[in-house]
């Protein structure tokens, strides 16, 4: 849990509210600082060079960071934040910004996620719902996974009448190396409830993910 890790405010950046913190734990900072010295060495780099003297702690405080998602609970989120209300239409929260790092090669992958749930009883912050989003996205993932653990933590919090969730992402282990096509997207999407079993409802989600409403 976030409240079990030895905190240090690094950088803090105050904008729309929002403050943008790196988070890391010291004991693992000093074993991911080795490991990279020694990754440094075996490509053939100097990490005691001045210009790289630094490198193995950015590079480390970096990927605590990029993977802090492993302590949050992103149910906790949704829990903390949940009124009741009769609303029951579709709500939608898209063009949520996604980075993450591909379990297989460590590379980021970057998109859009677009979420929809038809509420049954309760509601949540619209906040919450790119901070579910982030909760998995900051692990090491696959886009089929990390599309599919939105949707449950979503279905299993709430317990809406339905959940829909798509991501659009580029992968840069596609980009930069194997076969190298940059302008490749690659979309997953999974449902539960009346977006899977009614298709008028998934056709309204579809429609408006392409509309600009603003």
């Amino acid at each position: 849990m976030m409240s079990e890790i030895n905190k240090k405010m690094a950088v803090e950046n105050k904008m729309d509210g929002y403050e943008n913190i790196d988070l890391f734990n010291q004991e693992k900072l000093k074993s991911l600082i080795s490991n990279y010295k020694s990754i440094l060495k075996t490509v053939g780099e100097d990490p005691d060079r001045e210009e790289l003297l630094k490198t193995p702690e950015r590079v480390a405080k970096s990927m605590q960071f990029l993977t802090h998602g492993y302590d949050i609970d992103a149910r906790e989120i949704l829990l903390k934040s949940m009124f009741k209300d009769d609303y029951k239409q579709m709500v939608i929260v898209k063009d949520i910004e996604i980075f993450s790092l591909c379990e297989h090669h460590l590379l980021p992958f970057i998109g859009k996620a677009h979420v929809a749930y038809i509420p049954d009883g309760y509601l949540v912050g619209l906040s919450k719902i790119p901070r579910v989003v982030d909760a998995y996205a900051r692990r090491l993932q696959v886009q089929e996974r990390l599309t599919k653990q939105i949707k449950e933590c979503i279905q299993d919090t709430l317990n809406p009448i339905g959940v829909a969730v798509v991501i659009e992402a580029h992968h840069l282990c596609m980009m930069m190396r194997g076969i190298q096509k940059q302008n490749s997207v690659s979309t997953t999407s999974d449902f539960t409830g009346a977006f899977m079993n009614n298709d008028k409802t998934r056709a309204e989600f579809i429609h408006l993910l392409g509309s600009k409403l603003h």
